[in-house]
């Protein structure tokens, strides 16, 4: 059932299809949910384990979180609740948001409902999984760089990542802070644009929120309007054959719709690559920095000081991977390595926003692969530099704080999904979702 229909149905309609999901998701092999609590009577929407539910447990998909329980509702919570929408089910993901399969889960890996044998993406995995198994209707995840996009793009779903700003990160655990942004995970567009009005809007908890006035999206979609929409011919180029197929019928769907379609380059990927996870890691130490075994979650037990509190309450509560990426952020913001890396990291963010300006002085969008790849083995990731690159296409949209919606567009031979997305100027999300529903109503993926 899709989003827009269950807004239809009555308090004891809604009762029901909520225990048949939660039933059907128990049933599933997918883990895709770690949780089964729902609170309120409304449309159930699956929520991700890092954005804070009232008195559910909320793990961020670490063991560090384990025992921690929700003192308050996010701001995207309380809006849901005002909007008719009941959360329902904690989504798993990759711990605090760090992966890109899943994998790093405390709970363990999602799998892909197209593929058991393969990764759902991360680190949304789990809402992107449980949408296209059909265990949810629509779910809600964050992207950092790329968390909600690839993972709707390896599932065959749609995943909206929002302007920075202009969704509310209270309540959202923090991963990168400049970075995170909470969006929909949903069936189709239209049903993206209805989750995305009930969350968006101004927040005076949250210091980084546009005091913006959020004009709806959904009541306003028209596929009739006509756009100048960018194709990176470079980045296209770094991706295998069946992105390049993808992303040769997103185009002449496009221009067989009538929109007018240019030609780009842009730099390398590599510098996109680089600055993020400086970046990133840069901010993930400083955040990650308050779970210290005192004021959240798990303590390290047989403890002499308090030094070794610290210590082995995080050498024991944090992941691999997590570690990893503390131990980066922590070495460029260094003395004497933080002028080297994390100054130049954020001259090199200014430098890519300018090359996207220039494009949107010409286009009003531009069409991106997601993934170079579909979904990988599970298990096939074993150097972290090759998960890094499976988000060269996305990073730069969260170093710049743009829209970008994830839209599958085929599946390849193995019946894989392959997705692109669209991305555009800040806080101008219309053309976004006027453009991708026209796409895919001419595509008609199934």
């Amino acid at each position: 059932m899709k989003l827009k229909e269950a807004l239809k149905l009555n308090k004891n309609e809604l009762k029901s299809l909520t225990n048949e999901l939660l039933q059907k998701a128990k049933d599933s092999n997918l883990n895709a949910y770690i949780g089964f609590e729902t609170k309120g009577n409304g449309v159930p929407i699956l929520i991700k384990d890092n954005i804070q539910v009232k008195d559910w447990s909320v793990t961020s998909g670490s063991k560090i979180l384990q025992g921690y329980i929700a003192p308050y509702n996010a701001t995207v919570i309380e809006k849901l609740l005002n909007a008719g929408f009941a959360p329902t089910g904690r989504a798993n993901m990759d711990e605090f948001a760090m992966g890109s399969t899943t994998e790093s889960s405390y709970y363990g890996p999602t799998l892909n409902p197209h593929d058991n044998s393969r990764v759902p993406g991360g680190s949304s995995g789990g809402s992107a999984a449980a949408v296209a198994e059909g265990i949810a209707i629509a779910a809600l995840g964050s992207d950092t760089g790329g968390s909600i996009r690839q993972p709707a793009a390896y599932c065959g779903v749609v995943g909206f990542k929002p302007t920075y700003g202009k969704v509310s990160r209270y309540g959202l655990g923090a991963y990168a802070s400049s970075l995170d942004q909470i969006g929909p995970i949903t069936q189709d567009v239209e049903d993206a644009a209805l989750l995305y009005d009930a969350i968006a809007g101004y927040d005076t908890k949250d210091s980084t929120s546009a005091n913006l006035e959020h004009t709806p999206i959904a009541p306003n979609l028209d596929t009739n309007k006509k756009y100048t929409i960018a194709v990176i011919d470079n980045y296209i180029q770094e991706a295998d054959k069946d992105v390049q197929k993808a992303y040769a019928k997103a185009v002449k769907a496009l221009e067989d719709e009538g929109h007018t379609i240019i030609h780009k380059n842009m730099s390398n990927t590599k510098y996109d690559i680089a600055t993020y996870y400086i970046i990133a890691t840069a901010e993930a130490a400083t955040n990650l920095a308050r779970y210290d075994g005192i004021r959240y979650g798990k303590r390290a037990s047989d403890i002499k000081n308090i030094q070794e509190l610290f210590i082995k309450t995080r050498s024991e509560g944090f992941g691999d991977e997590v570690k990893r990426r503390i131990l980066l952020g922590n070495f460029v913001l260094s003395s004497g390595y933080y002028d080297a890396y994390y100054l130049k990291a954020q001259k090199v963010r200014h430098l890519i926003r300018d090359e996207f300006n220039k494009i949107f002085d010409e286009a009003d969008l531009i069409l991106s692969p997601i993934a170079p790849s579909v979904a990988p083995k599970l298990g096939s990731t074993h150097d972290p530099l090759e998960m890094y690159k499976s988000d060269m296409f996305t990073i730069a949209i969260n170093l710049i704080g743009l829209p970008a919606l994830s839209l599958p567009i085929m599946k390849n031979e193995d019946g894989l999904p392959v997705g692109l997305q669209l991305i555009a100027k800040a806080f101008n999300e219309q053309p976004i979702f006027n453009v991708a529903l026209n796409l895919e109503q001419s595509i008609n993926y199934n």
